[in-house]
């Protein structure tokens, strides 16, 4: 059986359209950093075969300006607008100690402070005031918890599990 990361596609970015009129690809980057896309040369398509060829580009605010090997016209950078782009998850550098890709967090088990299964990551979103974890139970309807220390005070990947201290219901 092949190794989840070595398989797992994780989107790194999309495509908002050309830039200039020499076929420049403008890249909204989903990375921390938008220049860390121009170290990996060729970006994938969602079904895991080529999208893009990076021959060149630079950082611009939170995108990057390729030439692709793809695109050589305007009309052809236009056209693929809305194309998003992936890397293998096995091609990110290891984090640090503590800590880990919002990605990782995707299908662990959530449980209480005392061990009671509460039911799975199914979403990680930032609506804009931070991150926050859809849980989804084993039975009823999903439910939010802001990804706080004092919210989910434990990540445990390699129990694929973290601690979850469920907000109080109104």
């Amino acid at each position: 059986m092949a190794d989840p990361d070595q398989t797992r596609l994780i989107c790194v970015g999309r495509v908002a359209g050309a830039f200039g009129v020499k076929g420049e690809v403008r890249i909204t980057a989903y990375t921390q950093e938008p220049q860390t896309l121009l170290g990996h040369k060729t970006l994938l398509k969602k079904d895991g075969s080529p999208g893009l060829t990076i021959l060149s580009g630079r950082p611009h605010k939170d995108a990057v300006l390729a030439r692709v090997k793809e695109i050589g016209a305007k009309e052809e950078a236009d056209a693929i607008r809305g194309l998003e782009l992936y890397i293998p998850r096995a091609a990110l550098p290891e984090p640090e100690e503590d800590e880990f890709y919002l990605t990782d967090l995707f299908g662990l088990r959530a449980v209480s402070p005392e061990g009671e299964e509460l039911g799975v990551v199914k979403a990680v979103r930032d609506f804009g005031a931070g991150d926050i974890l859809e849980i989804q139970p084993k039975a009823g309807a999903s439910w939010w918890v802001a990804f706080t220390r004092e919210a989910v005070p434990e990540v445990r990947l390699a129990q694929g599990e973290i601690v979850v201290v469920r907000p109080a219901e109104d």
